[in-house]
């Protein structure tokens, strides 16, 4: 009682505090791990593998996304325009129309002039309009699109028409200052830049080659605008496993190891081009044993597709996902510290959970709401280096997030951008029987045993017969006592007969017939043995005591 008295005075006292990761402890963290690529190709199909210090961190299927959307330039006809939902839907060619937001609307391209800015007054139904694919179609939604057209590449973003510049957050302060020096100089006047975290350490050459590639690239794509007819495709990214390697891949990896031919050389192909430094670190998988099995890869991935996840130390996580958002829950298991007090043991058990809970969002590409259940903490710095560490691992995703404060409750909530389907979807389909639910639906009300009674009364079944009680008439039933005694004064046998009849006899011979005819030969009485006289002279013998 008084931890959650405490709880509840210091959030309604202390105000809202951010705590950011130093450059020395970013650098320290970030260049203490191992990174290594993995990529297989095998059956048609291209599965890479991130893993840092052994361990998968992130993984991709061609196959599963291959098809993906993102970063594809359609010319589009505008179907409808929703006002009350402030968003208009787009046909593109891909059958389900995909869906504009006002928010992403580019509204100086517009010129709606002095009104405001409203959907309808920017877009009408026929309409043509470029837009770009944010989101790929889940489920019954589909695909997210913008007219703020931007073009990824190697050390930065492209924004045509834009007039601001930004740089990665998760760069040192130094670097960043750097960059801005550099892009001062090197920035085109009318369009705007997003400088990336693989920029870290790039020469002024390089970003300027980068820039000249892009503007390339839209300058193809303007020409085809006004010559092109809605809906058209315009421009569309590479496959995935140039994605990855233009995205992911950077110095910070040891080395990049390839099993598959076409891949290397289209890899290779790549890196000649954009990044030839990085060519030293590819490295061609020859031996006859799978790359997967070399890394242990499989394995890691059978066991990210569990519901419940072991730490080192004993401890476990739960994690499930819903339809609104991600719940994770930290237990403690087996782990019972050494030494010290529950707060210790129970801090260092968070911390732990902490570092393997990015981990699996990585690897398992979870996306939207996330809702974390730390074990309960009295000591607010205990809260605050459990955030802190959350906050530090979650540097080495590139992914968009964004982490709160720690509840009343003990929670922490955070969000992370969902891009893709992740790996449960890439390696599952929905069950038939119970539509994902795992649970079966029956049309009448099913009633179960407690486990408890249900072995106890397994047990009584195999002691003692189970008894069946028929109502008949006083004819039956003098006719069943007389055969009963027939039975016991000829001495047939001790154990219980059985008797079946298969029709429900009338009178009493009819009766007496089906019982004799269901009981069993009597088998040959054995000859009587012969015993010694007893001490009054009468011979007994085996079948005179029965």
């Amino acid at each position: 009682m008084d931890a959650k008295r405490s709880r509840r005075r210091d959030s309604r006292d202390s105000s809202r505090r951010r705590s950011s990761v130093t450059e020395a402890e970013f650098l320290a963290r970030r260049e203490s791990v191992d990174r290594k690529m993995a990529v297989r190709e095998k059956d048609g199909r291209v599965q890479i593998g991130v893993l840092e210090d052994g361990m998968l961190v992130e993984h991709y299927v061609a196959e599963s996304q291959g098809g993906s959307l993102i970063g594809n330039v359609y010319i589009g006809k505008v179907q409808n325009v929703l006002p009350s939902m402030e968003a208009a839907f787009v046909d593109i060619g891909r059958g389900r129309n995909a869906v504009l937001y006002s928010g992403e609307v580019d509204w100086e391209a517009a010129e709606t002039g002095n009104q405001p800015r409203r959907i309808e007054l920017a877009l009408k139904s026929g309409d043509q309009v470029l837009v770009q694919v944010t989101k790929d179609p889940i489920g019954q939604k589909g695909a997210r699109l913008t007219s703020q057209i931007s073009l990824p590449g190697r050390f930065l973003v492209y924004v045509p028409g834009g007039n601001m510049s930004g740089i990665s957050r998760k760069l040192p302060e130094g670097e960043r200052q750097r960059l801005k020096a550099i892009l001062k100089t090197a920035l085109p006047e009318d369009a705007g830049v997003i400088v990336r975290t693989a920029a870290e350490g790039a020469t002024e050459e390089q970003l300027i080659l980068d820039v000249e590639r892009l503007k390339k690239q839209w300058e193809e794509i303007s020409s085809q605008v006004e010559k092109g007819k809605a809906p058209e495709l315009l421009h569309s990214e590479p496959d995935l496993l140039v994605k990855i390697i233009r995205d992911v891949f950077n110095e910070d990896f040891s080395e990049l190891v390839v099993a598959g031919e076409i891949a290397f050389d289209t890899i290779k192909d790549y890196l000649e081009s954009v990044a030839p430094d990085l060519i030293e670190k590819l490295v061609a998988h020859k031996a006859d044993e799978d790359i997967f099995d070399h890394f242990r890869i499989g394995d890691q991935i059978v066991k990210a597709l569990d519901r419940k996840v072991y730490l080192p130390s004993g401890g476990s996580l739960v994690i499930d996902r819903t339809e609104a958002m991600t719940v994770v829950d930290v237990n403690t298991g087996k782990f019972i510290g050494s030494g010290g007090n529950l707060e210790q043991t129970v801090t260092k058990n968070n911390l732990e959970a902490a570092e393997e809970l990015v981990r699996q969002l990585r690897l398992r590409d979870i996306g939207g709401i996330i809702v974390v259940d730390f074990i309960d903490m009295i000591q607010e710095s205990n809260q605050e280096m459990v955030r802190r560490r959350l906050l530090e691992c979650l540097s080495r995703d590139r992914t968009k997030n964004q982490v709160g404060e720690v509840t009343s409750l003990g929670l922490i909530q955070m969000t992370r951008k969902k891009i893709g389907l992740g790996l449960l979807e890439t390696f599952s389909e929905p069950c038939e029987c119970c539509a994902g639910r795992g649970v079966v639906v029956h049309e009448e009300p099913r009633f179960k045993m407690p486990e408890t009674v249900a072995k106890k009364g397994k047990k009584r079944e195999k002691t003692k017969p189970e008894i069946v009680k028929k109502v008949v008439t006083p004819e039956q039933a003098d006719a069943f006592k007389s055969v009963v005694n027939r039975i016991a004064a000829a001495g047939l046998s001790e154990e219980p007969i059985v008797i079946e009849i298969e029709k429900e006899p009338e009178g009493k011979t009819e009766i007496l017939n089906a019982v004799l005819e269901s009981l069993p030969d009597p088998e040959p009485k054995p000859k009587p043995k012969r015993r010694r006289a007893s001490s009054s002279g009468v011979v007994k013998t085996d079948e005179a005591k029965k």
